[in-house]
């Protein structure tokens, strides 16, 4: 569903734009279009990089000191 995401993040900022300068011209409104989809873009990356953290975390084998 990332594109779907995308899609969203893009018009909640378009959004979010309207309703703090309802004037707002296009290139504005493009503007919050592509930092919304952009955005939404880093956010999901890096909760997954959170996500994939913790999981390799757990796959460490244990250190050698344990063994002695």
């Amino acid at each position: 569903m990332g594109l779907l995401n995308e899609v969203i993040g893009a018009v909640v900022a378009e959004e979010a734009l309207d309703k703090m300068d309802p004037d707002a011209n296009l290139l504005e409104k493009g503007a919050a279009l592509v930092a919304g989809f952009v955005g939404e873009n880093a956010i999901e990356g890096e909760i997954g990089k959170l996500f994939h953290k913790d999981e390799a975390s757990d796959d460490q084998p244990a250190s050698d000191d344990d063994n002695n």
